[in-house]
């Protein structure tokens, strides 16, 4: 196999390709509609479509597909192939520049939220050419915005544009102000972390529970779980390294910088990191890398788990998303410098972040609320509900010198050293880490660690970067006018910190100490829900700042705050749906066998001697049919829970219904279920163990 330097990229239609396929001017012209975002012409659009057809052509590609991401969380993707009739029934293969920028799936079946119609059909895909097209499964595939016949984005990428354009925008009048001018474009760049789980995929097929919702409904506690901490950077089995090595390749191929592996907390939990790349390319990067998971691992007899709380009792998986402010001359606007308290512009930046997730709490929240997370969050595992940044306490000593108009006496770069003469000092960095933080600061960006494994991160970054900007706007409108730059520098920068200062946290986001501290000393939110934070969506505040910015329409919010509550409702209502017919066809068939087995034995004891007691006998079919009993009662109160849906009024009452009424019966039925498999002998259990899932894969 030839080295990954060879072979990175090589199903990506990335610059490499573009400057040898196109020709100077087309590439010239098609780099300043990627860089600038100036028009493309029609004669370019033809001159790329036609290279990009004979270069997919060359590596074995027989069809095209306009790739794109509508509202569902995942891809979609429409095949077309390259062929055209010919003379003498001969075919030629064609391509387009009108296919390249524009095709026409049916708008109609993906979720809208009212924005359409079902007899609407049309909607439209447009080529993105910022992000590369690529060559999966013989498929030349091209990123894609998606939208309605009337123009609303039906997608997570469109908004993501906006919102990167208008993050751009403020950015650049900032940087102004500081005499900076060769800057021509700031983005946000993001690493997202990827956990996930892997299982064996033959057991996977025999527990309906993951199959349908991508969690256990059931499961009781094993013996072990991650009691000691020997899984996290442990030794990686082979049967997974060989799934790494194959995944990275796989990835690689695709331009995807794949950095990290290693194993997690949890057993059979594992991450993966790629190295930071600007954020739209790293949504679609992220996209494809849950893909290829999947299918990599069902290569090697596993399957990939990518729910944020596939198994109770255990950490659950997350997506950390790195975030920061990065300029086209390379300069990254959140790295602090040697000298922080001096780095004036630095601050600026480190507080409108301030600002915006103090101001915007309930945005950031709610764009990771989702039924898989809501398990997650606040489960001593991952982030609280609430919404909190950690800074360190170079950075929060700097802050308060600055608010009180004290000398900073920090003593700057320092090493760490660990007393073994053979053994380097280590440059100590600016701040620790706090895992409990949902918004850390980690020494030149932000770390979100709120979103869930499974979720795209497009919506996160929406919100993070719409209210920077907005913040950014607010600052660069008072600063412009500014007789005194310098004295109007120093006084916001010492108001948003005294103003805003409540969103700092350091401490430990696990302590029940914290809730009442943020809640009722502070003034935060602690959404736990997704029917606790989804509908402020449309509060005023946010529409207004999201739609001033054009990131959204008030309609396209509406549609938004209708999908995701109805998301969350069939989520719900499936694992529900699933437990009754798992309980109905698998535990109570089970118990009632076991059951039935003991009773016959304590017959036959009695058949030989009646003098035998049968005590041990008697008291587990007592227990047993106590459960049963209680299992098939609380079946029954799930069902009934669920009938009573069909009244709500409308997503929202659905929902709350939901939280206080389904979920409780839900877990009452578990209990039962749990304690009845702990009770019955393995052999009767219809389906694998936590134990044997988690422990499994050698």
């Amino acid at each position: 196999m030839a080295g990954v330097s060879e072979y990175f990229g090589c199903m990506v239609f990335n610059e490499q390709v573009m400057r040898a396929k196109l020709s100077a001017a087309t590439y010239q012209s098609l780099k300043k509609t990627i860089d600038e975002g100036a028009p493309l012409e029609e004669s370019v659009a033809d001159a790329v479509a036609n290279a990009m057809k004979d270069w997919a052509i060359a590596k074995g590609a027989t069809h095209f597909t306009h790739w794109f991401q509508p509202l569902t969380g995942i891809t979609a993707e429409k095949h077309d192939s390259f062929i055209s009739p010919a003379p003498e029934g001969r075919v030629i293969m064609e391509f387009s520049g009108k296919e390249l920028i524009k095709g026409e799936p049916d708008a109609s079946s993906f979720p809208s939220g009212g924005l359409r119609a079902t007899f609407e059909a049309r909607g439209y895909t447009a080529w993105d050419p910022t992000s590369y097209a690529f060559i999966k499964a013989k498929t030349l595939c091209i990123p894609t915005a998606f939208c309605s016949y009337g123009g609303e984005a039906l997608d997570k990428k469109t908004p993501l544009l906006r919102s990167m354009e208008a993050l751009n925008r403020q950015a650049l009048r900032i940087l102004r102000l500081f005499g900076n001018n060769s800057v021509k474009c700031v983005r946000p760049a993001v690493g997202p972390e990827q956990e996930y789980f892997l299982v064996d995929k033959e057991m996977f097929a025999l527990r309906r529970d993951l199959m349908y919702t991508g969690r256990t409904l059931f499961g009781a506690k094993p013996p072990k779980g991650q009691e000691m901490d020997d899984h996290y950077f442990g030794a990686i089995k082979p049967r997974v390294a060989a799934y790494m090595a194959e995944l990275n390749e796989e990835l690689w191929k695709l331009g995807i910088l794949a950095k990290t592996a290693h194993n997690e907390v949890a057993p059979s939990q594992h991450e993966l990191a790629p190295v930071y790349t600007t954020v739209n390319i790293a949504t679609d990067h992220n996209q494809l890398t849950m893909e290829i998971m999947q299918k990599v691992a069902l290569k090697h007899g596993l399957v990939c788990l990518l729910h944020e709380k596939p198994f109770a009792g255990v950490n659950g998986s997350g997506k950390h998303n790195n975030w920061s402010l990065t300029t086209d001359t390379g300069m990254n606007l959140l790295t602090p410098g040697d000298t922080p308290y001096s780095n004036a512009q630095f601050l600026l930046f480190l507080c409108a972040v301030i600002k915006a997730v103090d101001e915007y709490q309930d945005l950031l929240r709610l764009s990771v609320a989702t039924a898989g997370n809501d398990h997650r969050l606040g489960a001593n595992e991952a982030p609280p509900a609430i919404v909190s940044m950690f800074l360190g306490d170079e950075l929060t000593a700097i802050l308060a010198a600055i608010e009180t108009d004290s000398p900073y006496n920090g003593s700057g770069k320092s090493h760490i050293k660990l007393g073994v003469d053979v053994l380097p000092g280590i440059p100590k960095d600016n701040t620790d880490r706090n895992r409990t933080s949902p918004f850390a600061f980690t020494g030149n960006k932000f770390e979100f660690r709120m979103l869930g494994s499974s979720n795209s991160i497009a919506c996160a970054n929406i919100m993070l970067n719409t209210a920077v900007a907005e913040v950014l706007r607010q600052f660069a409108d008072q600063l412009e006018g500014a007789a005194d730059f310098n004295a109007a520098l120093q006084a916001l920068t010492k108001r948003t910190i005294k103003e805003h200062k409540r969103i700092i946290f350091n401490g430990n986001g696990y302590d029940e100490a914290w809730v009442i501290e943020a809640t009722e000393k502070r003034g935060l939110r602690n959404y736990r829900t997704t029917p606790d934070c989804m509908p402020h969506l449309l509060d005023k505040k946010n529409v207004d700042m999201l739609t001033s910015h054009g990131v959204y329409t008030t309609a396209e919010l509406e549609s938004r705050c209708e999908i995701m509550l109805e998301n969350y409702c069939r989520t719900v209502i499936i694992e529900a749906n699933t437990m009754v017919d798992m309980v109905r066809r698998e535990i109570l068939p089970a118990v009632e066998a076991y059951t039935h087995d003991i009773a016959a034995t304590a017959a036959v004891k009695r058949a030989l001697d009646d003098t035998i007691p049968c005590v041990v006998e008697k008291r587990l079919v007592n227990k047993l049919s106590g459960l049963a009993e209680q299992i098939a009662l609380r079946t029954d109160n799930l069902e009934s829970a669920l009938l009573k849906l069909k009244a709500a009024p409308d997503a929202r009452q659905k929902a709350y219904d939901i939280r206080d009424i389904v979920l409780p019966c839900m877990g009452e039925l578990r209990v039962v279920c749990d304690e009845a498999e702990l009770v019955c002998a393995r052999k009767y259990w219809p389906f694998p163990t936590y134990g044997e899932l988690l422990f499994g894969v050698k």
